[in-house]
């Protein structure tokens, strides 16, 4: 294979990747904003409850979960099993890209990480007060919820006239102009089978039998989901469309989740070239794990895109995606490095800890 086609093939597969995984994203900030911020209000009172709902939230594909999670603890609504619990349960941006490129084995992984969040997180709550671990009460308010004050008058029961003014402004902005081409043109390239790639390693499955999650079916519910968003951008309001779905989502994450699988895929391509990466990787297991759990010590979502694709490509096995996916959180806890440095350490040594048991004892078994 030569430069132009590793190339060809790199880009394809990433133009493919980050519009499936900004689409989910698109769709999942389409619906907290048109819920007026009411999916995140209610929580149980009994610690077991917000240990579960806190991994429930960070279970959510995106930050948008864990973000809340770290607004309510560190107001005090929280206990600190709760927080981890999340942290684990959570994989940040990096659930979209799973979820796109081998969904099967991703909602098993998910299911992994909701219950180990759910038992490690009523397990801290249970041993903290020996161990010195309280509930932060901080009141420091969180600014990384994406709710703003025209979203709000938007679910008021009030039909004020600044209100209706509002709601009639839908302009045909450039912005809104380039997110709806992009989205046509996102259609289009499905339909025709522009952007069809072979999964080697993901694709492996089942070949018999029918398929709900096999390439060709998740990409029709990919198109018609595009039809969804479509009518969303065509409708929403000008501060929708611009504050949301622009600067949150596009302006923020397209350019990191484009650059990120597109320079993994590249070197993947020009390393498959000239290194059995394989035969390395199955050689050197064990230090993948622990390279996987350090780097999910960043607060930020990128680095571990490399796991992902190198699990894709069926580069790494799943002991050291699994680490990988419990020791990080995308960028969901840069806001507690805000409130508490602490306790994002303390969160983090737990979680890494629990990655690396469970990476090298699901290692040692499979």
């Amino acid at each position: 294979m030569d430069i132009i086609d590793i190339l060809i093939d790199a880009l394809r597969a990433a133009i493919l990747i980050t519009g499936m995984v900004v689409l989910m994203m698109l769709m999942i900030e389409s619906l907290n904003i048109s819920s007026g911020g009411r999916f995140f209000a209610r929580l149980q009172r009994s610690r077991a409850g917000q240990v579960v709902v806190a991994a429930l939230l960070g279970w959510i594909p995106g930050c948008m979960g864990g973000y809340a999670t770290v607004s309510l603890y560190t107001h005090g609504m929280m206990s600190f099993g709760a927080l981890v619990a999340m942290m684990i349960a959570t994989s940040g941006d990096e659930a979209f890209v799973m979820l796109t490129l081998f969904p099967g084995k991703a909602l098993w992984i998910s299911v992994v990480l909701l219950l180990t969040g759910m038992a490690v997180g009523l397990l801290t709550d249970t041993l903290g007060p020996r161990l010195g671990l309280k509930a932060n009460t901080s009141q420091a308010p969180c600014n990384e919820m994406q709710l703003h004050e025209e979203d709000l008058h938007e679910h008021a029961h009030d039909h004020h006239e600044e209100q209706g003014h509002a709601r009639e402004r839908h302009l045909l902005t450039w912005k809104r102009g380039v997110l709806f081409t992009g989205i046509v043109l996102y259609i289009l390239a499905l339909a025709t089978g522009m952007l069809e790639h072979g999964h080697e390693g993901a694709e492996a499955e089942e070949h018999g039998g029918f398929n709900l999650l096999s390439e060709d079916w998740m990409n029709m519910l990919f198109a018609a989901a595009s039809l969804i968003m479509l009518a969303v951008v065509a409708f929403g309001t000008d501060h929708f469309v611009e504050e949301h779905l622009w600067n949150h989502v596009i302006a923020r994450h397209v350019p990191k989740i484009f650059a990120w699988t597109f320079g993994v895929l590249l070197v993947l391509g020009f390393l498959s070239e000239a290194v059995d990466v394989n035969s390395w990787i199955s050689a050197n297991v064990p230090l993948m794990i622990l390279l996987a759990t350090l780097i999910g010590i960043i607060p930020e979502s990128g680095p571990h895109l490399v796991f992902v694709t190198l699990f894709a490509t069926g580069v790494v096995p799943l002991p050291v995606l699994l680490a990988s996916s419990i020791s990080q959180d995308g960028h969901a806890s840069l806001p507690l490095i805000a409130e508490s440095k602490r306790d994002f350490l303390r969160a983090k040594a737990i979680n890494c800890f629990v990655a690396l048991a469970v990476g090298f004892a699901t290692w040692a078994l499979f």
